[in-house]
């Protein structure tokens, strides 16, 4: 028996226990069922770094689920956006790790490509997956450009040669579809992270040591073998402090080009100016004074904040050209030894030398002064803030950072196609539009309305008599209860907050009804009597054609729904 495989297993158990809430109403009582489905939901987890109750939120698997058993499409950036599906094949008597992933599994995924990405084919899809991928092929009609990572996870080996050649053979560009294998290794390997990196790197030439404002800083340039091989020793430990997720080689214009670099033989040996660096900080380094240059350097604490892409492109650049000689190429290492309380810093280093990367900036964000006041705010009123992505625990009176900005921008500020399309940004460009002037009492607010909302979306999924727009809908209908709730309490403070949320408690039924006959009324004014389909409908919600008329049409729903009321009394 394979113990890692085994202790995977041993983890299922756990998850069947603690979430089969989670898993019972997709796939019903059956426990192997649940247990595979437990596997796939522990992968999509691991490889997206999730809360199982996220991760949960992505399986489609059931019947008609196209071979894609969970699903995750990021924001579009530049144009593009990356879309992730999951296909997981559980052996659950043999715990041997060693068979392989089948090949009728491959078959399966490279023809799942070949359909979804697509937006004339048409093909039978459960409601569960449908509305995602109709979302995905309407993206695709307006010119955005996906790339694709299919990751087929076992608890075996990856496929065989023979598949492998059907991948290459399939025609698919391999920059725009990726093709990733986790198994039990991988996931015990995530499970088991080291807090501290303790290692030795070996520097070329004349070095810059001094100390600075108590602090001492190291510049150097260092081989990129000795990167390479750093990062084969402890992997991503090494960027658990760096904010930028490693984007792979396929699907990333910056990692592709260095790839690109590293591969030409007439370029690679200026790989030191064409690349901005790497910085990384420690506890304590130590090098042998004594002597002029060349030091080996011994490191304790490593994280690298910044050039983390670039480690690992350097990475999987060298495994994939071993008999390529790279002993003359260099890069530029910036390391600074701080303090272990020296936090404030660390991250003002971490957001500068990353503030030109659009991605979430929440943990960046996370100690500023307005994030403070919330969580003080927060607690006075029986609530607890977690301002960062790392912070764990759930229940009722646990409200994430994330969360807030999503909720308050959809329904206090009226942006609900931002709050949802432009998630990589709440903690960017849009900070401030959310944050400024935010008290907790809304806050709290948002986030009740905006939970509610979405429990109400899931719980009609896939009913015959729910709205065709429901699914692509959440926010919108969030920003017209929010415009109900500010009718009756403009001011939504620490003095008024209960009776506003015993006001939204004792009307959610009627209110909800109102916000989904206004977008009914708005869809009908923008598209008349006919048709609209899945494709259309998500295209409308994202672009934010509903706007303009969404609110003015509560009032009129309002006055619709008094009349039918007043009917029905009178019969």
């Amino acid at each position: 028996m394979n113990i890692n495989a085994s202790i995977v297993d041993q983890r299922l158990t756990g998850i069947l226990k603690e979430h089969v809430g989670l898993l019972e109403p997709i796939v019903g009582k059956d426990e192997n069922k649940q247990r595979s489905l437990a596997f796939v939901l522990l992968c999509v987890s691991t490889a997206l770094e999730l809360p199982l109750d996220t991760a949960a939120e992505l399986l489609t698997e059931g019947g008609n689920d196209v071979g894609v058993d969970a699903l995750h499409f990021s924001d579009v950036e530049d144009g593009e956006f990356t879309v992730t599906l999951f296909q997981g094949k559980y052996k659950h008597k043999d715990l041997e790790g060693t068979a392989n992933f089948p090949e009728n599994g491959v078959k399966s995924a490279i023809q799942t490509v070949a359909t979804l990405f697509d937006p004339d084919k048409q093909v039978l899809m459960n409601p569960r997956i449908k509305p995602r991928i109709e979302e995905i092929r309407s993206l695709i009609r307006d010119g955005y450009i996906p790339n694709v990572r299919v990751v087929l996870c076992n608890n075996g080996a990856r496929w065989t040669q023979a598949a492998d050649n059907w991948i290459t053979q399939s025609g698919y560009t391999a920059d725009q579809v990726q093709w990733v294998h986790i198994n039990h290794d991988e996931i015990i390997a995530v499970l088991q992270r080291k807090k501290s990196v303790d290692d030795s790197i070996q520097l070329h030439g004349k070095a810059i040591i001094e100390d600075f404002n108590f602090r001492r800083v190291l510049i150097s340039k260092v081989p990129i073998t000795e990167i390479a091989a750093l990062f084969e020793r402890h992997h991503d430990v090494l960027l658990e402090r760096n904010i930028r997720r490693y984007l792979g080689l396929r699907n990333n214009r910056v990692n592709a080009a260095i790839h690109e670099t590293l591969q030409d033989v007439s370029k690679r040996e200026n790989f030191y100016f064409f690349n901005n660096g790497i910085t990384m900080i420690c506890r304590k380094f130590r090098h042998n004074a004594l002597q002029g240059e060349n030091f080996q350097v011994r490191i304790d604490g490593i994280q690298v904040i910044n050039g983390g892409q670039t480690c690992k492109t350097i990475q999987q650049t060298l495994k994939s050209l071993p008999n390529e000689d790279f002993s003359n190429i260099y890069v530029l290492l910036r390391l600074y030894e701080l303090a272990e309380d020296d936090h404030e810093l660390v991250n003002d280093i971490t957001y500068a030398t990353n503030s030109q990367n659009p991605v979430d900036l929440r943990d960046l964000r996370s100690n500023d002064a307005i994030q403070k006041q919330l969580e003080i705010g927060m607690a006075e009123l029986g609530y607890t803030y977690k301002r960062q992505r790392d912070d764990t625990g759930s229940g009722a009176n646990i409200i994430t950072s994330s969360m807030v900005a999503e909720a308050v921008l959809a329904i206090w500020r009226q942006k609900p196609h931002q709050a949802k399309f432009l998630r990589g940004e709440h903690f960017g460009k849009l900070y401030h539009t959310i944050f400024d002037n935010l008290n907790a009492a809304e806050a709290i607010l948002a986030v009740l309305v905006f939970r509610f909302v979405e429990s109400e979306r899931k719980a009609q999924a896939g009913q015959k008599d729910s709205p065709k727009f429901l699914p692509y809908a959440s926010h919108y209908i969030a920003m017209t209860i929010g415009a109900m709730i500010m009718g009756d309490y403009p001011d939504v403070n620490h003095k008024n907050l209960d009776k506003s949320i015993e006001f939204f408690n004792k009307f959610q039924e009627s209110i909800w009804a109102i916000s989904i006959g206004s977008i009914k009324m708005s869809l009908d004014d923008l598209y008349g009597e006919r048709d609209i389909s899945l494709q259309q409908l998500s295209a409308t919600f994202r672009r934010g054609d509903l706007l303009n008329d969404l609110v003015k049409n509560l009032e009129k729903t309002i006055k619709l729904l008094e009349r039918e009321a007043e009917k029905k009394e009178k019969r």
